[in-house]
Order: C-alpha cells, then sequence, then structure tokens
C-alpha cells in the first residue's frame, strides 16, 4: 500500500527530484482529484527555524491566486515538511533550454510576459519570489506559463544558502541578483533582476555570466559586464537590448522598479514599438569590487556556518494545529473546527465542487490558540466573470491589474494610432460588461501615442528632460555655445515646438555649455 499523507493523499509515482524536494503525483482522496507532493529534505525539516518559517510562508503562497502562478493547496509536516500543489501537465523551462532548441523570439517574449506577469500579482501581495530560475517554471502541455515555488524560496533564502548549498547553488547563482551575491535584502527588484537573466538566456541561448564555480558567477554578476543580446544573437530588435540592460542594472534603483513596468516594455517590443525606458549606467570603482567581493565571501561563510548548525537543531513539532478541512462541507469542517470561532464565506471556485470547503485561513498545520478565528471559504463552483466597466482611457498596466482582480487576463494587445498617450486602452474585446468564463483572455486595443512636442526653449536642462521623460520621449542631448544664452539652459530642439511625434521617439535638444 502506498504511503498516505495527511490522511488523505496518496502518494503515487516520483515526476521530479532535486536537492530540495522530491515531487510526487498523488491523488487527493477527499477531492478525488490528482495533485503534487513536494517533500522537503531530510536535513532541512530537522531545522525548527526553517519548518516555522516554511509553515508560514506555505501560508502566503496559499494566497496566491492567478493563473500564472501553480496555486498551493495544502501543507504539513508529517513525516516531513510537504506542500500539497496543482498538479501541471508539462515540461519545465530548464527542461525545455536543455535540449539546446532556441525559442522563436514571438513565444519567448510571451514567456517572460506570462512570469512578469505571475511576479507582478505577487509583488502587489507582498510576496517575493526570490529564485526566479527556468526549473521554477512550467510550460504546460498547451504553451501557459506558471511560476512555482514562491513560498519555499523565502523560507531557502532565509537559510542564507543561496551560494553554498551544493544541490542548488549552480543553477541559482547564473541567476542570482547582485544584491543577493553580497548579502543584502532582496525585494521585488531582485526578481526583476532573475527574470532578465532568465530571459536574456531564452532569447539568446546562453546565461548573461558563466563561470567555472558559483562564487566566479555572482562575481560577475557584482562587477561583470555582460555582452548585449544582440551581439550574441544579431537580428534581435534593439528593444531587447534596451530592455534587459534595464533589467539586469547592478543597482536596485537603477532597474525596472515593477514588474508591470518591465511588462509594458515587453508589450511594446512584441508589438513592433519603440521602448522609451532609459539605460541607468554608473561606472563600478575598484573600492565597489573590493567591498562587494568580501561581502560575498563573508556571505558564502556565513552560510556554510548556518547550513552546518542547522543540521544539530531538533526537530519541534506544532502543539496546536488547525485541521485541514478543504473538500468538507461545511458541517464537517465545523464540526473538526470545534476548538476555533468559525466564520463562513462564499465564493466561486474553479476546482472545487460546489458547497465544500475551497479555502481556509488559516491554513492547514498552521498554529492557532484555540478560540481563535479560522475563515472558511465555500465554493459557489467555477462560476463566471464579468468584464469589468471602465477599463477605456486606463493605462495598459492598470487595465491589466483592473482583469487580474476579477478573474481575467490580457490576451494580447493591438496598437491603433491615436492622440492619447501611447498604451491608452482604447477598446476591449469581448466588450466591457460582457460575461465569460473565469480566467478568459481579454484582447485590448492601445493608443500609439502621438502627442504634441512640449517647447523646451530658455529651460534649465535638468527641468527640459524631467518634461520629456514624464512625456515618455527618449532624449538625445548635444552641447553648444550661444553667448547671449544663459549657461545650462536649452538653446535648440527637434522637433519643434508643437509637432506632433508618437510616444517613445526621440527629441534632440542642445544644451548650452561654456567652451
Amino acid at each position: 500500500m502506498s504511503q498516505l499523507l495527511g490522511g488523505r493523499y496518496r502518494l503515487g509515482d516520483m515526476i521530479g527530484t532535486g536537492g530540495m524536494a522530491d515531487v510526487f503525483e498523488a491523488k487527493d482522496e477527499r477531492l478525488s482529484r490528482k495533485v503534487a507532493v513536494k517533500i522537503l529534505r531530510s536535513d532541512l525539516a530537522k531545522d525548527p527555524s526553517f519548518v516555522t518559517r516554511f509553515r508560514k510562508e506555505a501560508l502566503a503562497a496559499a494566497g496566491l491566486n492567478h493563473p500564472g502562478i501553480v496555486a498551493v493547496y495544502d501543507s504539513g509536516e508529517d513525516p516531513a515538511p510537504y506542500i500539497v500543489m496543482e498538479l501541471v501537465s508539462g515540461k519545465t523551462l530548464r527542461e525545455i533550454i536543455r535540449t539546446g532548441e532556441r525559442l522563436p523570439l514571438d513565444r519567448a517574449l510571451e514567456i517572460g510576459e506570462g512570469i512578469l506577469a505571475a511576479l507582478d500579482y505577487s509583488h502587489e501581495r507582498g510576496i517575493v519570489h526570490r529564485d526566479i530560475k527556468p526549473a521554477n517554471v512550467m510550460i504546460t502541455d498547451k504553451g501557459d506559463v506558471k511560476v512555482m515555488d514562491f513560498g519555499i524560496a523565502r523560507a531557502l533564502d532565509d537559510l542564507a544558502a543561496t551560494l553554498t548549498n551544493t544541490w542548488n547553488v549552480v543553477g541559482t547563482a547564473q541567476y542570482l541578483s547582485p544584491e543577493q551575491a553580497v548579502g543584502e535584502v532582496a525585494d521585488a527588484r531582485s526578481d526583476i533582476y532573475s527574470a532578465g537573466c532568465l530571459l536574456y538566456e531564452v532569447m539568446t541561448g546562453q546565461p548573461p555570466f558563466t563561470g567555472d564555480t558559483p562564487v566566479s558567477i555572482a562575481y560577475q554578476h557584482v562587477s561583470g559586464e555582460f555582452a548585449l543580446p544582440s551581439t550574441v544573437l544579431p537580428g534581435l530588435p534593439e528593444g531587447v537590448d534596451v530592455m534587459l540592460s534595464v533589467a539586469l542594472a547592478k543597482r536596485p534603483i537603477d532597474r525596472y522598479q515593477s514588474a508591470g513596468l518591465m511588462l509594458d516594455d515587453l508589450f511594446r517590443i512584441h508589438s513592433g514599438q519603440v521602448v522609451k525606458t532609459k539605460i541607468a549606467r554608473k561606472p563600478i570603482t575598484r573600492k565597489t569590487l573590493v567591498i562587494s567581493l568580501v561581502g560575498l565571501l563573508i556571505v558564502s561563510g556565513a552560510a556554510v556556518f548556518g547550513l552546518n548548525m542547522s543540521n544539530t537543531g531538533t526537530t519541534g513539532g506544532p502543539s496546536n494545529s488547525v485541521p485541514n478541512v478543504i473538500g468538507l462541507t461545511e458541517a464537517e469542517a465545523k464540526a473538526q473546527l470545534g476548538d476555533y470561532v468559525v466564520t463562513v464565506q462564499r465564493a466561486h471556485d474553479p476546482q472545487i465542487p460546489v458547497d465544500r470547503v475551497s479555502n481556509q485561513i488559516p491554513v492547514a498545520s498552521a498554529q492557532a490558540k484555540p478560540g481563535s478565528a479560522v475563515v472558511l471559504t465555500i465554493s459557489d463552483g467555477p462560476g463566471d466573470a464579468l468584464v469589468p466597466d471602465g477599463l477605456i482611457g486606463l493605462s495598459l498596466g492598470d487595465a491589466r491589474a483592473v482583469l487580474t482582480s476579477v478573474g481575467l487576463v490580457v490576451a494580447r494587445t493591438e496598437v491603433s494610432p491615436s492622440d492619447k498617450p501611447q498604451g491608452t486602452v482604447l477598446s476591449v474585446t469581448p466588450e466591457m460588461g460582457s460575461t465569460v468564463t473565469a480566467g478568459t483572455g481579454v484582447v485590448l486595443i492601445i493608443a500609439n501615442g502621438e502627442v504634441e512636442i512640449p517647447n523646451l526653449i530658455g529651460v534649465e536642462a535638468i527641468q527640459a528632460r524631467a518634461i520629456l521623460i514624464n512625456s515618455n520621449f527618449l532624449i538625445k542631448e548635444f552641447n553648444d555655445y550661444d553667448s547671449a544664452q544663459p549657461i545650462g539652459v536649452v538653446i535648440r530642439q527637434f522637433p519643434e515646438a508643437g509637432a506632433t511625434r508618437t510616444i517613445g521617439e526621440s527629441v534632440t535638444i542642445t544644451i548650452n555649455k561654456a567652451p
């Protein structure tokens, strides 16, 4: 008889393995559906602090409900910490890359769009992945993109094991952000850097940095310069060089400040538009190199020490665990939750049958005091979604956020001539107010952005730059000298004030500079 976890998950064949965990196909005997169960490595399970972090992060990951994120259904800790996830039929991006087949540019952009849409959703909810890499991206048999392992990645990051954990270091180092390499705090912009590394490899066939050892690769992330993608694979659009140069900036402040902004540029490249983002470059001093290398070595040593210490811990079990009631009727769930104050709400769910519990907070196995509150969500079945009103006139990013909030996604965007700012939504298909199946893709027609050039003559250079940036123009600068004009102001511009140009094109300004 195969092993039964949590009294309901019957383990089947192993479908994946790694240094962190083994993955099994399993049957949820309560709901009669197939799931994937990831059981963590035994030495990680011996660290009580890790188990506590894992429990907290599993709770956070379970709250992510997005078509581009592998759903987390449940978690437990007997015989070792495990999580129960959506079973995805397909291959990891790592498996696809290892075949040596280079993906067409359109497909590479679609994959990037899927990853960044998932990150934009998770970042808005305060969840940073911290380990974006091809092995954590699934491509389903239908071609959909799904990102996985949000909870585990964050818990592992807290173990400071990124550089020294031999089971995962080589794969991780190639997608490591500079701040992670030197032991600084990783935020959403770290995910953007890692996504940039991943996209670089998908588009060119090689990662931006390689080396003989993980530390040498990590050092290049801190101090090295990568070859522009178009020099590795001639023929790539210029926008790819711009986008990846911004995403792979050494300093987080110089990168895209949100996944949504990078996603917008991906859409621009995909639709043949000009990428408007400016590349910020700051020279790396020898002082910076020394500090970064010292920090990297300190982090490496500390992580080794931390891992060694973690193996000396003892395993501790939860004293008051919330029972798992997912899939039960309301009455059955309340009977098992007799020690808690239960609040019930209802919501549509595409996977849980009608009148069964689809979600619980706190999640199963979380510690909660008797008498504390437990919120149950009862499924109303898959349900429909309403294409929301008010999309026309929004920016592309805002429209995408609104659609995501009601369970819909942007299938594709098309551009149309318009005097509206670039990216403004002009029309929606299906039309607003339509009732469609949850998860349906929506087509947005967006403006190409024909706008009037402002008058910059006599304006201070810094103010002129700000005006053009805020109007979404690229800037070309020259210097000249006119003794009749103040130093530092714009003395010529092209196109002239009043002319119209598409947002994202260049405006040339000449700054008065003393000889």
